[in-house]
């Protein structure tokens, strides 16, 4: 084997090593591969940076701004609480998670999807009294399964075709995969729904307990043409937050107490939620509330460009000892106060007569920059934003919904390319206000992006150097290995690494060791490519194999040894169903 051959495997096996046992994050380790690939002369700069420029990468990021639409519009959102209904069970529970999730995760990114499904899963946990363990892994399952369905379902399928496109001149239609992506679908939902109650463990979540957090008590009006009015608290979905419960309903100038689940909601009623600050941001979400505030309203800053903010007054504070209304705060500081905690305990009382101390805790409404204007000031002892607490604008979610499928039809019908319609539709999601530009910025992943761009390198290197070619002898070495066998080692090898490393990096990696396999076995091509294709999205058997794996990791409480005890059958069935008709469909 040449020296440059020798050197290009040793790097890429520096890289796995590293990407197992460090912490270091992978950006940093695909761009270090990168850099001493083009030092030592085994790619020339233009051969580096190809992945920079790859269509599928491309495609990735334009994505990341038509998911960025759909989430501030609350349009999943939306979706979700029309489809998953009111399950009576844990097994009706599961199909209304499997279907919806694995549905949506076809035709846009999963991670965006199992983020907006987190909440309504643990609402319905809490509920129906079954513990989050027995949803959320199966949510994760279903989304990655879905993803295998279509061409942009997961940026591994963008990927493997952007490869396809720049090296063998061939690209995939927009449902091309769909005849082995559905049967998986079909094959693991159903191993989900028989066997996902049995291998799970029955545990609680890591949920932030209200006890031991800051207390506030948050006020919101039912809409009057809103969807909430008429429905009982519990069909609204507000007798389970996460982070806070109704403690009372104000109705025509009396005060409802205990209000029980059956209660039906009237427009005008305000609620009265007690809970952590992050029960605020729940509420925010929820398409027929808006604030009780009416200072909420004469805030001079746009609705797309408002968040929650946790200040801690400090001794310097200007209306010190002076009440709400006294101090003008609203005019002072462009932020509304939509809750006092002192002492970790809410106040009582009208907010406008509470009298302000150093230490009291406020939950304001306010534009996005007052942090950053007031961290150094002395108002303040401390001033935090809470993540993700923009509201979402419910208005333009048909919008939003209207434009995913104008992609999804365009793409389908072969009129423009797969780019092609994601740059319109990205477009589009900017041109009607779906998501602002500076929000969108904001959405890209650049991890990701660097991750699989700088993955390319090692895959051209891996080709150029005849890396590629040798493993695949190596491969082929065991006696009258037939093509469906190769096929399913490839598919092996690729599961592997997948779980070891980022999906879209092993995609990468093992693109051309498959090319090789094919071409020295004198087969078409293609069918190993959809192996890999599959294969790296096919991460079931630990946490950090696939993103959607580890965000469930927390709020489902689970360990290590969960992943591989439902993951490990799940992932032997799903690959001898995918290498068994991958054969059948591209006519191997």
């Amino acid at each position: 084997m040449p020296f440059e051959a020798l050197f290009t495997l040793a790097t890429v096996l520096a890289v796995l090593v590293t990407l197992v046992v460090t912490r270091i994050a992978p950006d940093v380790v695909l761009m270090a591969a990168l850099a001493l690939l083009v030092v030592s002369g085994i790619l020339e700069p233009g051969e580096a940076l190809v992945g920079f420029s790859n269509p599928g990468v491309m495609t990735i990021a334009t994505l990341y701004v038509v998911a960025a639409g759909l989430k501030e519009t609350g349009a999943i959102q939306w979706i979700a609480h029309r489809l998953l209904g009111r399950p009576r069970g844990l097994r009706q529970a599961q199909a209304r998670v499997l279907l919806p999730a694995s549905g949506l995760s076809a035709f846009m990114n999963n991670t965006t999807v199992v983020a907006m499904f987190i909440p309504a899963v643990q609402e319905w946990a809490a509920r129906l009294k079954l513990p989050p363990s027995k949803l959320l892994l199966p949510l994760s399952y279903a989304a990655i399964l879905g993803g295998t369905c279509t061409l942009i379902g997961t940026s591994t399928n963008l990927v493997v075709d952007g490869l396809l496109q720049t090296e063998r001149g061939v690209s995939l239609a927009m449902f091309e995969l769909a005849w082995v992506g559905v049967p998986l679908l079909v094959v693991g939902g159903g191993f989900l729904m028989l066997f996902a109650n049995k291998l799970l463990p029955d545990r609680q979540g890591v949920l932030e307990q209200l006890e031991q957090a800051r207390e506030y008590a948050v006020e919101v009006v039912v809409e009057e043409k809103g969807p909430l009015a008429g429905k009982t608290i519990a069909a609204a979905g507000l007798r389970s937050l996460a982070h806070g419960y109704l403690a009372d309903i104000e109705r025509h100038g009396r005060l409802l107490t205990a209000v029980p689940p059956e209660t039906e909601l009237l427009a005008g009623d305000v609620l009265v939620f007690i809970g952590a600050p992050e029960c605020a941001r729940e509420l925010r979400r929820i398409h027929g509330l808006r604030p009780a505030g009416g200072d909420v309203h004469k805030l001079d800053i746009a609705h797309h460009r408002r968040c929650l903010v946790e200040a801690v007054i400090g001794p310097d504070f200007a209306g010190l000892h002076q009440t709400v209304r006294e101090s003008r705060f609203r005019s002072r500081y462009q932020a509304v106060i939509l809750s006092i905690s002192r002492h970790g305990k809410r106040l009582p009382g009208k907010l406008g007569d509470i009298r302000l101390q150093v230490g009291d805790t406020l939950l304001l409404e306010t534009a996005q920059d007052f942090v950053d204007q007031y961290r150094y000031r002395k108002d303040f002892l401390l001033v935090s934003g809470l993540n993700d607490s923009t509201p979402p604008d419910f208005r333009k979610a048909p919008v939003a919904l209207g434009i995913l499928g104008g992609m999804v039809a365009l793409s389908a019908s072969g009129l423009v390319s797969i780019l092609e319609a994601a740059l319109l539709a990205g477009g589009a999601m900017l041109v009607t206000r779906c998501v602002p530009a500076s929000k969108a910025r904001r959405y890209l992943d650049l991890t990701v992006l660097i991750v699989i761009a700088a993955s390319f390198a090692l895959g051209a290197a891996m080709a150029k150097t005849g890396a590629a070619a040798q493993i695949a002898q190596w491969l082929l070495l065991i006696d009258g290995l037939a093509p469906w066998a190769a096929l399913a080692l490839v598919y092996l090898m690729t599961v592997i690494f997948t779980e070891l490393i980022t999906n879209n990096a092993a995609a990468v990696l093992m693109f051309p060791i498959a090319m090789a396999v094919a071409e020295q076995l004198g087969v078409d091509v293609l069918p190993f490519a959809v192996a890999v294709m599959f294969a790296a999205s096919a991460s079931f058997m630990t946490p950090l194999g696939y993103q959607t794996n580890l965000m469930v990791l927390g709020p489902g409480g689970y360990r290590f040894t969960d992943y591989l005890r439902l993951g490990a059958p799940l992932s032997l069935i799903v690959g001898a169903t995918a290498v068994g008709l991958i054969p059948v469909v591209w006519n191997f």
